[in-house]
């Protein structure tokens, strides 16, 4: 999740593959959101709430998170938890579809309302994350 490389260090290659980078991460999340309101509007999903038009300030907001800081989430934070890489595509599917294993959707294991992204401070054996 650290992002902490300020623009004055960077060259303007370097500098390009960022704005490049940001910009994907804002246009699948974008795509998640159409799709996954596709998905639930034909019935295939039960509910789904999305992010679609919060993609560029997540993006500015996960720029100055650093590893190990505390947020109380909004259940819009996709793109903030794509750009954070907290959350894959893949999970924010299994979440969408409540898929009941953890190891597909990390947040809840299917347990709560899509939209509500969370990471887990325990290990399997109960001992805290460091």
């Amino acid at each position: 999740m650290q992002h902490k490389t300020s623009t004055k260090d960077l060259s303007f290659d370097d500098f390009k593959k960022l704005i490049l980078s940001d910009y994907q991460i804002v246009c699948e999340s974008r795509q998640a959101s159409l799709i996954g309101r596709k998905e639930v509007l034909t019935g295939k999903a039960k509910f789904g709430i999305f992010g679609d038009g919060k993609e560029l300030a997540q993006i500015a907001m996960a720029k100055v998170f650093k590893n190990g800081d505390f947020r109380s989430g909004y259940y819009r934070d996709q793109t903030f938890m794509f750009a954070a890489k907290l959350l894959t595509m893949e999970e924010f599917f299994a979440q969408l579809y409540a898929h009941p294993d953890v190891a597909a959707d990390p947040s809840s294991a299917g347990r709560c309302m899509n939209g509500h992204y969370s990471t887990r401070l325990l290990n399997e054996d109960g001992s805290w994350k460091t």
